[in-house]
């Protein structure tokens, strides 16, 4: 079924799909996937190319459009744009820690998260382009940070359903190991945490009195959860951000409040921090950020907790240690460190099959090395020069790997250039593909 809703300047029709669950099972259990399409106003009715969005992640569902803003105005010049709510996400059929109950067991509530990577969102993919375009069809596809790993993905398995590819911050390693990901992202989240001081060095005392604090009382968000010194270090995702660093230090600039049993964190700067710790948006990230990185190929160890093992190589991020030696408390980065299972009320009930996924070790590939060494899909990517969250280096490799890729390399922009360039980033790719540059 499908309804048309005009909004401001835009004609938006949702579309809901039935998918399988298991796609190597067609005739077993189905679920839905939403998609969104977006056209302009007054041109319902032309005969235009299809862009399809991925969405970062994992785990998120596509934006929810208010008129042509950001990067949309710039697609709808030339497609018609289809918003996907990957599998387990908005308005598709949820995976949570209510849904989730339902399926029984931990091990067979790992079993059925483990259909939803980008092996599963890219048959999804195919299948809606045929309901929807026909057979023999194609469309361009925009791939935004996990978007982009869904679109590498994409041309392994399906190259034939797609016209040509965007990327924007989201090339992935092909062979990457997951360990490798984190020896490279520590030190990025390092230096995002040295550039988030040197502008704002008031912060540097601020950081640590509340760390200190932390460490000494058991201090609750407004959601009744603890609010350990790891959890409050995990506010460092915001600094992979255009204005992550400033938002950071907004929630810092007034933490504290005397009450009748002396100075405490406030109502105010807690419910701050809660809004960022918190996963009950999309507890499906916490459960399979490390197991995306994950192929039997490459290792049948299983992922392990990667993040948490290898924190240990980089004791700068040891907050006590810091505190002993009056050094900067560092933020953390996208890292998912088990203990997050023990603390956010969303995700305590998926603690069990969480850890059954990081056990598991026969993970599908997700790329075919040999398949992508002939793409001749044209793909225009950009690579943020110092991106907190993809190796810009992980990246660079791929380009070189995979050919048809070309690549625009930027300091300008952090991660989410797509969202806050005004279009800039999109129209820059789509220079590229007509060759103007």
């Amino acid at each position: 079924m499908t309804a048309a809703l005009l909004n401001h300047s835009t004609v938006l029709t949702d579309h809901v799909f039935a998918v399988p669950l298991d796609h190597s099972r067609p005739d077993g259990e189905q679920i839905e996937v939403f998609a969104r399409e977006v056209v302009a106003a007054g041109r319902e009715g032309a005969e235009l190319p299809w862009l399809l969005f991925l969405q970062g992640g994992p785990g998120s569902g596509s934006p929810r459009p208010i008129g042509q803003d950001a990067w949309l105005g710039v697609a709808l010049r030339h497609y018609r744009v289809l918003l996907l709510d990957q599998r387990g996400t908005g308005r598709s059929t949820p995976a949570n820690r209510q849904s989730l109950e339902a399926r029984g067991t931990a091990a067979q509530q790992a079993a059925y998260l483990a259909h939803f990577r980008a092996d599963a969102i890219v048959r999804d993919a195919e299948l809606v382009r045929r309901r929807l375009l026909g057979e023999g069809t194609q469309w361009s596809t925009l791939g935004q940070s996990f978007g982009g790993f869904c679109t590498l993905t994409y041309l392994s398995f399906a190259p034939e359903g797609i016209r040509e590819a965007f990327v924007t911050g989201g090339l992935p390693g092909l062979r990457t190991r997951v360990e490798d990901i984190y020896r490279t992202a520590y030190p990025r989240v390092a230096r995002k945490n040295a550039a988030h001081y040197a502008r704002c060095p008031q912060d540097v005392a601020t950081v640590q009195q509340i760390a200190e604090h932390l460490a000494e009382h058991r201090v609750r968000l407004p959601d009744g959860s603890p609010l350990t010194v790891e959890r409050f270090q995990y506010l460092g995702m915001l600094l992979g951000q255009g204005a992550g660093s400033q938002k950071l230090h907004y929630l810092l600039e007034s933490p504290w409040i005397r009450s009748a049993a002396g100075p405490e964190l406030s109502d105010t700067f807690l419910e701050g921090v809660r809004a960022q710790v918190s996963l009950a948006s999309n507890p499906l990230f916490a459960a399979l950020l490390e197991p995306i990185y994950a192929q039997r190929s490459v290792s049948t160890e299983g992922t392990r907790w990667a993040a948490q093992r290898l924190r240990g190589e980089f004791p700068e991020f040891d907050a006590e240690q810091a505190l002993e030696a009056g050094r900067p408390v560092l933020f953390t980065g996208e890292m998912i460190y088990p203990s997050m299972f023990d603390l956010d009320p969303a995700l305590v009930p998926l603690r069990e099959a969480a850890h059954l996924l990081a056990e598991r070790g026969d993970w599908p590939d997700l790329y075919d090395t040999e398949r992508l060494a002939g793409n001749e899909v044209p793909v225009y990517a950009a690579v943020y020069d110092d991106d907190m969250y993809v190796d810009r280096d992980h990246s660079l490799a791929t380009a070189h790997t995979v050919p048809r890729i070309r690549t625009w390399v930027t300091g300008e922009w952090e991660h989410d250039a797509l969202r806050v360039s005004d279009g800039q980033v999109l129209e820059h790719l789509f220079a590229m593909a007509r060759g103007e540059v």
